[in-house]
C-alpha cells in the first residue's frame, strides 16, 4: 500500500518536471499511452466480444479517465502537488459519505468541508482556477469509482479498465502529434513523462492488485487517507513546494474525515 501511494505521488511530481516543455496536456498524453500499454499487457481485453451494454460504460470510463488526469495535472501545475491531491481526494471521500446515513459521517463531511473552505479562503495568492481544477478532478475520481463498479460487474477482470485506457490513449494521439509539431520535446522531458506514466499508472495498479488480495478493503481505504500527506511531503522534497500551517490543517481535516469514517464503520 505504501509503495502504491508513494509511487503515485512521486510519479506526479516527476511528471510536473516536464511541464515547462510539454505542458500538463503533453504529460497527460504520455501518461495515457503508458497506462494503456501497461493495462493492455496485464488484462488483454477481448474487444471484439464486447456488447453495447458493456461498451457504453467503458466509453464513459475512458472519458472520465482522461478528464481526471488532465484536470489533476493542470491543478498540480497551478496550486502544487499537495493541495491538488487533497482536493482530488474529496472524490472518493464524497462517494463513501454519500452512501451513509450515520451521524458520524455527517460530522466527517463537515470536517472535510471545513478543510476545503480553509484551502479556498480568499487571499491574494489564491488560485481559484487551480482549485476549481482540483475539484473537477475530485468529481472525475468519484465518477471513475462509480463507473468502475458498473464495468467490473459487466466485464471480467480488468478488461474494462484496459479498454478504457486504450480509448483514452487513442483520444490523446492528436494531442501528442500537436505537441511534437509545435516544438520537438527534449529527451529529458519525454523521459520525465514516461516515468510519470510508469510510477503513477503501472506500478500503483499492479501494487493494488497484490494488496487487495492480502488486506481487507477497509484497511486499504484507510491507508488511502495518507495520499494527501504523501503528496504534500513529496511536493516539498522533490519540487520544493512548501505549505503553510493553514494548508497543513486543511489536509489534516480531509485525512481525518476519511479515517474517522472508516474506523467508526467497523464498530
Amino acid at each position: 500500500m505504501f509503495v502504491s501511494g508513494l509511487s503515485n505521488q512521486v510519479g506526479a511530481a516527476v511528471g510536473s518536471l516536464a511541464f515547462p516543455v510539454l505542458g500538463p496536456l503533453g504529460v497527460v498524453a504520455v501518461r495515457q499511452y503508458v497506462a494503456a500499454l501497461a493495462l493492455t499487457a496485464v488484462a488483454r481485453p477481448r474487444l471484439r466480444t464486447f456488447t453495447w451494454r458493456q461498451w457504453w460504460p467503458v466509453l464513459l470510463l475512458a472519458l472520465v479517465f482522461a478528464a481526471m488526469n488532465l484536470s489533476l495535472y493542470s491543478a498540480i501545475d497551478r496550486v502544487g502537488l499537495g493541495l491538488a491531491v487533497t482536493l482530488e481526494f474529496l472524490g472518493p471521500l464524497t462517494v463513501a459519505l454519500a452512501a451513509s446515513r450515520r451521524r458520524v459521517d455527517a460530522c466527517c463531511a463537515v470536517i472535510a468541508a471545513a478543510g476545503v473552505v480553509t484551502l479556498m479562503r480568499p487571499q491574494p495568492s489564491t488560485d481559484y482556477t487551480g482549485m476549481a481544477l482540483g475539484l473537477l478532478a475530485a468529481v472525475c475520481w468519484a465518477s471513475y469509482i462509480l463507473l468502475n463498479r458498473t464495468v467490473g460487474r459487466r466485464l471480467p477482470g480488468a478488461q474494462g479498465s484496459a479498454a478504457a485506457a486504450c480509448l483514452s490513449a487513442l483520444a490523446f494521439l492528436p494531442v501528442g502529434a500537436v505537441v511534437v509539431l509545435h516544438g520537438p520535446p527534449t529527451p529529458g522531458a519525454v523521459g520525465y513523462a514516461v516515468v510519470a506514466g510508469v510510477l503513477s499508472s503501472a506500478v500503483p495498479y499492479l501494487a493494488d492488485l497484490v494488496t487487495l488480495r492480502r488486506v481487507p478493503a477497509q484497511t486499504f481505504g484507510l491507508f488511502m487517507s495518507v495520499n494527501p500527506v504523501l503528496a504534500a511531503v513529496v511536493g516539498s522534497v522533490v519540487l520544493g513546494q512548501t505549505l503553510g500551517p493553514w494548508e497543513w490543517s486543511a489536509i489534516t481535516a480531509v485525512v481525518c474525515a476519511n479515517a474517522l469514517s472508516i474506523l467508526t464503520s467497523r464498530a
